[in-house]
């Protein structure tokens, strides 16, 4: 059974959301916002943690609102694994200390992810710094460049970096709370980033009932066509930095769009690998995960050089008219129960769609639409022994089973709805032990060096 300290959180908990999802049914107030298409990403009460560029635990961190007709932003989680390959980073910090006394300008503390912390030394010379006119790609060897500890991602020419796969990240908070930058979500997301050494994009994505269904899929469907275009241009820099070396070649070879602006997003153009994509959703984002997958498999190659390779559903935000063995016996569970379930979906669903069996409710209904099961990416569910969630979620899993899909079910026993991501607060092992399974199942379809891991 969970903990008395997770019992007491649990309570206090469902009795803030519960009154907070009730004033938003009743508040009159929301018409008027619920017009406008822009939306809201976050809540008042929500805490924030500040994006951070600088890799002062190993992940640096930006912020971008790709979407000027909305309020849709992503953050970036980079791993300074990125920097260079292990063997070229474990020479560099055997030469630090021969170097040092040399070099002798100014030093700073960086950890490293494949030993101890080392101080690394900067020369401030003119070939390490960024030309303004090379469209964010600078023309030195140096495959860093680094200011006051921060990775200002510029593109580098050098091959020593490392191309790492990117997982898309959807937050949890029944479509109506959350946000990809809370302190909750930016810890889960880092502990991602370390255990799987994958570049991490959390999604802002629109929050009802200001933007209701379906604001926040289309989101999704979005930051995936985003990332295709990102993948597109980075190929067309390359392209362009072979053939031209000068300054005002470079200024003629600048990438943008129709008004001028640059596309290119230096962090993921120099250091992932879009033909890598995984989806994870945790909570209702792994429902929007879902659909985001299906119309990865709907869109075919127009992605490319994109390919979702794999998705995981955490705790799925699945229901349904006909209620599930565990909807009954546990419909009044830890944190979420499944009466504040029913009063998110009437949040988030228009009022003349409201159905549990509606197909962002319920994965399990004939003539869902989309593409056949068949079709869809490997799918590892991660599911809790106290949710009144998890059957559904099981069903599903089953579901692709039949048809041939690989859809492994992680089953964490004494845990409730939302332990892996809710970690700053309950201080579970489960949470890093779920973290790591998903590494060992996920690097399958990502790494490099074949299939090192299977269940």
């Amino acid at each position: 059974m969970p903990s008395v300290s997770v019992k007491l959180y649990s309570l206090f908990f469902k009795l803030i959301l519960k009154r907070r999802l009730q004033n938003r049914i009743q508040n009159p107030n929301l018409t008027d916002d619920m017009t406008t298409s822009f939306g809201v990403t976050s809540r008042p009460e929500e805490t924030i943690a500040a994006a951070n560029p600088s890799f002062t635990d190993g992940v640096a961190t930006k912020d971008i609102h790709i979407d000027p007709a909305s309020c849709l932003s992503i953050r970036i989680f980079l791993p300074d694994t990125c920097l260079a390959s292990p063997d070229s980073v474990a020479a560099r910090v055997r030469t630090v200390g021969t170097k040092r006394s040399e070099l002798g300008s100014r030093s700073f503390h960086r950890r490293n992810s494949y030993g101890s912390p080392e101080t690394c030394n900067v020369v401030g010379s003119e070939s390490n710094r960024r030309s303004s006119y090379s469209n964010g790609f600078s023309t030195g060897d140096l495959s860093v460049e680094l200011e006051n500890c921060a990775y200002r991602g510029y593109s580098p020419i050098s091959k020593r970096c490392r191309k790492l796969p990117v997982m898309v990240q959807f937050h949890g908070g029944g479509f109506v709370a959350g946000s990809c930058d809370s302190v909750a979500n930016d810890l889960f997301c880092r502990r991602i980033v370390k255990v799987c050494d994958v570049i991490v994009v959390a999604v802002g994505y629109r929050l009802a009932p200001e933007s209701r269904y379906p604001a926040a899929f289309e989101d999704g469907v979005k930051v995936l066509h985003w990332l295709a275009k990102q993948a597109n241009l980075a190929e067309c820099g390359k392209s362009l930095g072979r053939k031209v070396d000068s300054r005002k070649a470079d200024v003629q070879g600048h990438i943008a769009d129709a008004f001028g602006a640059s596309l290119v997003e230096p962090w993921l153009a120099v250091h992932g690998d879009l033909s890598r994509c995984v989806l994870l959703g945790v909570s209702c984002g792994a429902n929007i995960a879902d659909y985001v997958a299906r119309k990865a498999v709907e869109s075919g190659t127009l992605l490319n050089p994109l390919k979702v390779v794999a998705q995981v559903l955490m705790y799925p935000f699945f229901i349904g008219n006909a209620p599930t063995r565990s909807e009954i016996k546990l419909s009044n569970s830890y944190f979420f129960d499944k009466s504040m379930g029913i009063l998110a979906w009437r949040l988030f669903l228009p009022e003349d769609e409201f159905n549990l069996d509606h197909p962002a409710a319920n994965p399990l209904i004939p003539n869902r639409g989309g593409p056949p099961l068949k079709q869809m990416p490997p799918t590892l569910t991660v599911v809790a022994e106290h949710d009144w969630m998890r059957d559904r979620a099981i069903a599903y899993a089953q579901e692709l089973k039949k048809v041939n899909v690989d859809a492994p079910v992680l089953d964490y026993k004494d845990c409730v709805h939302e332990f892996a991501t809710l970690d700053m607060l309950l201080r579970t092992p489960e949470a890093q032990a779920c973290a790591e399974d998903i590494a060992i199942w996920v690097k399958k379809y990502i790494s490099l060096r074949g299939h090192e891991f299977s269940y």
